[in-house]
């Protein structure tokens, strides 16, 4: 062989080589995660993620049919059992329209929906049993999820295809969330109306639960039969996972839920990433995630707009919650994104389990009803405590960038901010005693806020008999037409905040104690006195370096308080 061929193979070896090393080099390499646990205030394990075998199922292979019309359950379920039989995989759904009945997982399954894969749950109800189930927080019947599974370990639901719950068919809607239009065309798409005319159900048997159940959300009957009675009453959430360890849910679209979205329940070690959740913003009770009772969670890389609450932590209601005695701990929350919903972060109504070891961070939230919400009531007891909130910015928020109401559907104490300082009147909530029935929000910092919206600045509201403690909010510009309340707390410092008020006080001050203004900047031009400190438990209120110069003009004292209520510094 002469040295020029010599040559020319050694070039040929060394260009297949390099073509080789060229096409693993583009295989994508997974993404790193770790900057998820950076900066974390508590210590939180690395949350273990499933892992599958390598065997497969494609349910184009094995009788499904994505013409929109077939319905698929029996397939799916033929192809999760397969998998099964094999210790396990990976369920491939196809790009294609697929109708089905509900998907019962089992353990080491992932369900994935492939690019232009939608996968759509049938109105058929006859095909979603009643089963004993949660609802709001409360053990109950409701119908099947048409995603379940529990007590599992190493499930997952992953892909960029879309799951579309069909949730039209089960929704009731509220007359005043539609416009004329809209709700000419609901009507005309036939349903039952209740409250005289205000409320529309899909079914007559919809309607019919309603007003069994008195406008409850959880009936509550003796027998099984009352219940089987009005099925079409009992809308169930679209995915319900209870007590499963090594949960995934990695990329799809989730939309369209009967009730609320994605409900982890009692589940540990869970990763929540790169979703979009989409429900209409009409949607009752149309929750994106409602973390309830779960152990180290990372939830990070979504997008949400949403119904109702789009990031939400309970951990049950009232003596139910109680009872069960499982908080929602150790859980991250970074760079999400909301649209729309009642609520961007939020924690409650039903926390009686308690609610701790929280970090949320670098999220965005446009024109939701409030941006960071904790809401209870007496009757619920739980401890709310050790949660972490930075790097939050806002927009065109209609009520408070900051809402605290320990009032969720009771009775709060009434601030009439009036036209003039004299028409500042407050009406004290009488206090009750303390049992287990009585929640306790404490140890809470907030800092990096940037909003703006339509309504108050912030609220801070405790109960009189418990008042919210130990909170700080450092380094935030809340612009909105009114100011910022706090009506019984106790330990509340906030440094370096603005408030660009329109009218009344930048800040009103009821019935609290420990109260320290560090730095606080609020736009001295309206008519009423930049600080407003009231009631008879009111003491030891520190403002420190601001203007406070012109104290006639900039700080009022009415009700109980007095110059010796108040320190500047």
């Amino acid at each position: 062989m002469t040295t020029n061929k010599i040559l020319c193979g050694l070039a040929g070896m060394a260009l297949i080589s390099s073509m080789l090393l060229s096409c693993a080099s583009d295989e994508k390499e997974a993404p790193s995660y770790a900057w998820v646990y950076d900066n974390i205030e508590f210590d939180i394990p690395v949350v273990q993620e499933p892992s599958f075998a390598a065997n497969t199922v494609n349910l184009a292979a094995i009788g499904g049919v994505a013409d929109g019309l077939t319905l698929n359950t029996a397939a799916i379920a033929k192809g999760i059992d397969r998998l099964t039989a094999k210790g396990g995989g990976k369920l491939i759904i196809p790009a294609g329209l697929w109708i089905t009945g509900p998907i019962v997982l089992k353990d080491n399954i992932n369900l994935h929906l492939e690019d232009g894969a939608l996968l759509r749950f049938s109105d058929d109800f006859d095909l979603y049993p009643i089963v004993e189930s949660t609802f709001e927080g409360i053990m109950t019947w409701r119908c099947q999820s048409p995603i379940s599974g529990r007590d599992l370990e190493n499930i997952a639901i992953t892909g960029l295809g879309t799951i579309d719950g069909n949730g039209q068919a089960w929704r009731p809607v509220k007359r005043f969330k539609m416009t004329d239009n809209q709700w000419r065309n609901l009507l005309a798409s036939g349903g039952s109306l209740v409250d005289n005319g205000a409320y529309w159900f899909p079914s007559e048997g919809a309607a019919l639960g309603y007003v069994t159940a008195k406008g409850s959300n959880i009936p509550s009957f003796d027998t099984f039969e009352e219940y089987a009675a009005i099925k079409d009453f009992l809308r169930p959430v679209m995915v319900s996972l209870i007590n499963c360890k090594n949960v995934l849910l990695d990329g799809p679209t989730f939309q369209n839920s009967p009730a609320w979205n994605i409900h982890p329940l009692l589940c540990e070690d869970v990763t929540i990433r790169n979703l979009t959740v989409r429900n209409p913003w009409y949607s009752q009770n149309g929750d994106g995630l409602d973390l309830e009772s779960c152990k180290n969670v990372v939830i990070y890389n979504n997008q949400f707009d949403v119904g109702d609450d789009a990031i939400c932590f309970k951990s049950g209601r009232d003596q139910d919650g109680r009872d069960r005695g499982v908080p929602t701990e150790n859980v991250i929350v970074k760079n999400n994104v909301v649209y729309h919903g009642h609520g961007g972060f939020v924690v409650g109504s039903e926390m009686s389990g308690g609610v701790r070891n929280v970090h949320v961070s670098d999220c965005t939230f446009m024109g939701t009803n409030i941006g960071i919400r904790f809401k209870s009531t007496r009757g619920r007891g739980g401890i709310v405590e050790n949660i972490f909130i930075s790097n939050i910015n806002m927009i065109d928020i209609p009520t408070e960038p900051i809402r605290f109401n320990m009032f969720y559907g009771g009775f709060a104490p009434v601030l009439d901010d009036g036209n003039s300082s004299t028409d500042l009147i407050d009406t004290e909530a009488p206090a009750v005693g303390v049992t287990e029935e009585t929640p306790i929000f404490r140890n809470i910092k907030v800092k990096n806020i940037v909003a703006n919206g339509f309504g108050n600045a912030a609220l801070f509201m405790g109960l009189p008999e418990m008042k919210l403690e130990n909170v700080s909010l450092e380094n935030a510009v809340l612009r909105a037409p009114k100011g910022f309340t706090m009506i019984d707390v106790n330990g509340v410092e906030l440094i370096n905040v603005q408030v660009i008020q329109e009218e009344g006080p930048a800040m009103t001050i009821f019935n609290s104690n420990n109260v320290d203004l560090s730095g606080f900047v609020f736009n001295k031009e309206t008519e009423l006195p930049g600080v407003a400190v009231s009631g008879a438990a009111s003491g030891n209120i520190h403002l420190r370096g601001s203007d406070f110069s012109n104290l006639e003009k900039e700080l009022l004292l009415v009700g109980g308080a007095s110059e010796q209520s108040v320190v500047i510094k």
